[in-house]
């Protein structure tokens, strides 16, 4: 099974280049320059981009052995830590690619969009390494629950501009950076932060982060002797999803095109299952009359609509118009997701499923005090459905009725044996709303926050 895109952007039905006819040229432009700079290392551009992302970026980082929660669930649990990337997560990776590729093309000025600070925080580190000015936008509500990347970013140079239109979180950013972009293309390359958007975009992004499976590929190899039975990660547009899972959906025509690692195809890939954990957030449910999800659930609960450049899975109401998306993590809090990974979960190839709030915090409390590493809150609603389906109070959780159980078992097996859980950044920048938030609610693992309710 082939993933890559077609000459027009296509996976599937999804994707495609849905942008004024004034952005083509630009788009134009930008696929010529990834053809030769990234998929044929003109100019040597691969190698100075795994140069840049081994010294600056601190790569590979580690496929470590959790061995508590490997106790706990009675498997052997991994966990690729990207959280040990330079800034705290796997966002690096692809801001360093498209700042260095936006050198080679000739451009001035780097803008960019981000939810959780984390893309914006990568691109301004990527940005000051290459000596090039940028500027960053983020909704207003997630500069608030994110003030720890606010000012990361501004310590390394970038100038914030806050975006107040609708309810000021990812969504509007993307849009208002796509609008920057529009208006400046002569000089100026929009670092896109996931997946997502027109073609080449998705493509290019999931090229710079197959990194990720790159090494889990190897290091299972290496560490256990065989590839692992599950790779789980959470999905908001889905760039760490698809870095996770991108060297177990290669294929001989992605080998033959060059967009690869260049092997042949393995016939073990397919027995790889591939969970693709969105955000639940309160309820699956849509308010049809507020125009609100309650969740961030596009694969599981979305249909087919057209947002920021490419057709995919979006949140929308019933007359299709995109409704406002839910998250407690706000690097999840998306109305969309990526057109590629849409594709593959149509294939049965990723698995769609999703935890609620709740569960994402209790994970976030676990791992911190069972393995001593504080997740993101993103990473956290991968650990929680490894919870969800192993852990010790799942027979209480999900009822004694036959279906579910059924249901249980078949989720249980699907994981197997050796799981690796992508653990796409920590959770310094969460903090503040770990505490909000726990304090609001049963938490059972969970300290007390409430001396600490209002803020550090």
């Amino acid at each position: 099974m082939s993933s890559d895109s077609s000459a027009d952007g296509k996976f599937g039905e999804y994707g495609g280049q849905y942008v004024p006819e004034a952005l083509m040229p630009a788009i134009e432009e930008l696929r010529d320059a990834y053809e030769r700079y990234v998929l044929e290392n003109e100019d040597g551009f691969v190698d100075e981009f795994r140069q840049r992302l081994g010294q600056f970026g601190g790569r590979p980082t580690p496929l470590q052995h959790a061995e508590h929660l490997s106790a706990r669930y009675d498997r052997e649990v991994y966990l690729k830590r990207e959280d040990l990337v330079h800034g705290g997560a796997h966002k690096l990776n692809n801001a360093l690619g498209q700042v260095l590729l936006a050198k080679y093309m000739g451009k001035e000025r780097i803008v960019a969009e981000t939810g959780a600070g984390q893309h914006g925080t990568a691109t301004a580190m990527a940005a000051a390494h290459l000596d090039m000015p940028c500027e960053i936008y983020m909704g207003e509500t997630d500069i608030q629950r994110q003030r720890p990347n606010v000012f990361r970013m501004r310590i390394n140079g970038a100038d914030l501009n806050p975006v107040t239109a609708g309810r000021g979180t990812l969504k509007e950013a993307i849009s208002e950076t796509m609008r920057d972009w529009a208006t400046n293309v002569d000089d100026t390359h929009y670092v896109v932060g996931s997946v997502v958007g027109p073609a080449p975009f998705p493509e290019m992004v999931r090229e710079f982060q197959s990194v990720i499976s790159e090494e889990v590929r190897k290091q299972a190899k290496e560490q256990f002797g065989t590839l692992p039975d599950s790779v789980v990660a959470c999905a908001g547009g889905g760039s760490n999803t698809m870095g996770a899972f991108a060297e177990f959906v290669d294929s001989e025509a992605r080998s033959a095109s060059g967009r690869s690692s260049g092997r042949s195809p393995r016939e073990d890939d397919e027995d790889v299952s591939l969970l693709a954990v969105e955000a639940g957030g309160s309820s699956l449910a849509v308010d049809e009359e507020e125009g609100v999800a309650p969740n961030s659930a596009s694969l599981s609960t979305g249909g087919q609509g057209v947002l920021h450049g490419a057709r995919t899975k979006v949140l929308q109401d019933e007359w299709g118009q995109i409704v406002e998306s839910h998250s407690v993590s706000a690097g999840l809090d998306y109305a969309g997701v990526g057109p590629e990974l849409a594709y593959l979960v149509d294939e049965d190839r990723v698995s769609a499923v999703n935890v609620g709030d709740d569960a994402a915090l209790e994970a976030f409390h676990r791992l911190s005090q069972e393995e001593g590493i504080i997740p993101a809150l993103e990473s956290s609603h991968a650990l929680a459905y490894v919870e969800k389906v192993l852990g010790p109070e799942r027979s209480a959780a999900t009822g004694a009725a036959d279906a579910d159980a059924e249901v249980d078992d078949e989720a249980a097996e699907l994981l197997g044996d050796r799981i690796v859980i992508n653990l796409s950044g920590r959770g310094d920048k969460d903090l503040e709303t770990v505490i909000e938030e726990t304090d609001k609610r049963d938490i059972p693992n969970a300290p007390d926050m409430s001396e600490f309710a209002g803020g550090l």
